[in-house]
């Protein structure tokens, strides 16, 4: 968030995890988490940090009216460079997915990451829960005019025909046809750029109580 830039709270959050060596992931879109790359490092030599860098899209056109106000493509891939360089374990969160929007780009988002130092992938679709789906109806007039019926009806399609779906283990993926294409879509992408799609697993191993005398709960 802008206001992180001044008050430092993810850094003092970060200060505390390091001194602990307490495991810990960030999912962010911008590149002011390369700020940390110190503390960063002190848990990543213990396999106890893994940043996830946000990328939706390549298209800078696309991303001002997707996510305004946040970094560019070409900012949080360089991002997932200073990282990666910096020994950092950082994979790519392509999401959302929204069909007929961005879901052409699955291919070129994984590679472009992957060529970054990106190595492990994952990605969620696009739902609509309460108030979303105002928000989002008066965002495609907006901007996708011609598609104000065709995206709606293909979320729909991902959620047996409907906008939301809360379902564990499906709610992030999807059913149905249109969610194994971009399953198999997503598949094969990171097939073809050698980048993971299992979460890396953090390390408690190395945890330590803090140093500060604190008092007892109990």
């Amino acid at each position: 968030q802008p206001i992180e830039r001044k008050l430092k709270l993810t850094r003092r959050c970060l200060e505390v995890l390091a001194e602990c060596r307490n495991p810990v992931g960030i999912v962010t879109k911008d590149s002011l988490v390369t700020r940390d790359i110190d503390l960063l490092q002190e848990l990543a030599a213990h396999n106890a940090a893994v940043v996830f860098v946000s990328l939706t899209t390549l298209d800078n056109d696309l991303r001002a009216v997707l996510e305004p106000r946040t970094a560019p493509p070409k900012s949080r891939l360089r991002t997932i460079r200073r990282l990666a360089d910096a020994g950092i374990p950082v994979g790519v969160m392509t999401a959302s997915i929204i069909p007929a929007i961005n879901d052409h780009e699955i291919l070129q988002l994984i590679t472009a990451a992957a060529d970054a130092g990106a190595r492990h992938a994952s990605y969620v679709v696009l739902r609509l829960p309460h108030a979303n789906k105002d928000l989002f109806d008066r965002w495609l007039d907006e901007h996708f005019p011609d598609r104000k019926q065709k995206v709606p009806n293909q979320i729909k399609s991902l959620r047996e025909g409907k906008l939301n779906s809360a379902e564990f283990g499906a709610r992030m993926k999807g059913t149905g046809r249109l969610a194994k294409q971009i399953e198999s879509m997503f598949g094969i992408a990171c097939r073809k750029a050698g980048i993971g799609r299992e979460g890396l697993k953090l390390s408690t191993a190395a945890f330590r109580r803090s140093r500060d005398k604190q008092l007892e709960l109990f």
